[in-house]
């Protein structure tokens, strides 16, 4: 059955956080959506503090942390290796990862216009709010942590030393974590993929090519592993909640 096949949209629920029910979207309610969601995404961590949310908490900080000092390894091997990934990276740009994360939402909502297929625009709404909520937190990350890009780390310069040295400018991104692509990326696969979980292969095409972006910031060095990671969880924590408030 091809994807954009027609699907039923989810029954109403009795409120947002109804465990396992997908929310309600519209053009109507993205905005107070959008609104609502930032107040729960910046109340986080009040939530862990009350003990909810401890274990995947913990793991990503740690995984983060744990790359973050294997940082100065990885930073020497792409910039030794850059030639390695010459291709690969001329075919990922951050223009084109971009275009590609993109993508995946308007092509949902062109062919639910063309089809009268509200699942597949619903998908759409869903997958552009996933982003914009990942990359309020992404911005303020980037804007606080100011870490200096690999590629902005001198030649034969500490790759160790790459915090509060960036620029302070939000509007510029100069800063290298957290990854704003691989969030937007996991965000639109996390979404995708719990939307269409009949067709056994979407979560795996979904996710690889979020990987597959992700991967592509860290050759191009345009991000540390540990900004790549940190970004796809909360892509994917993002996503999720965007579509259950969990």
């Amino acid at each position: 059955m091809p994807i954009f096949a027609q699907v039923p949209d989810p029954p109403a629920t009795d409120g947002p956080e109804a465990a396992g029910q997908e929310r309600e979207i519209s053009w109507k309610k993205i905005v107070p959506d959008f609104l609502d969601d930032q107040k729960h995404i910046w109340l986080f961590p009040s939530e862990v503090a009350r003990g909810y949310h401890l274990v995947p908490t913990a793991a990503v900080l740690g995984v983060s942390a744990g790359l973050t000092l294997a940082d100065p390894i990885e930073g020497r091997y792409f910039r030794a290796n850059s030639g390695t990934y010459h291709g690969f990276n001329q075919a990922f740009t951050g223009t084109t990862t971009t275009a590609e994360i993109l993508a995946a939402p308007l092509a949902f909502y062109l062919v639910g216009r063309i089809r009268n297929d509200s699942y597949a625009e619903h998908t759409a709404l869903l997958s552009a709010l996933a982003v914009a909520d990942a990359e309020i937190p992404n911005v303020v990350l980037r804007t606080v942590t100011r870490r200096l890009r690999p590629a902005d780390v001198p030649t034969n310069g500490n790759f160790s030393d790459t915090w509060f040295d960036a620029e302070t400018n939000p509007l510029k991104a100069k800063g290298s974590f957290a990854s704003g692509h691989a969030a937007s990326a996991f965000a639109v696969a996390t979404v995708v993929s719990r939307r269409y979980p009949h067709h056994r292969w979407v979560p795996y095409v979904a996710y690889g090519t979020a990987g597959l972006l992700a991967f592509s910031r860290v050759s191009s060095e345009a991000h540390f592993l540990s900004d790549t990671f940190f970004g796809s969880a909360l892509g994917f924590a993002v996503g999720r909640f965007v579509l259950v408030r969990q």
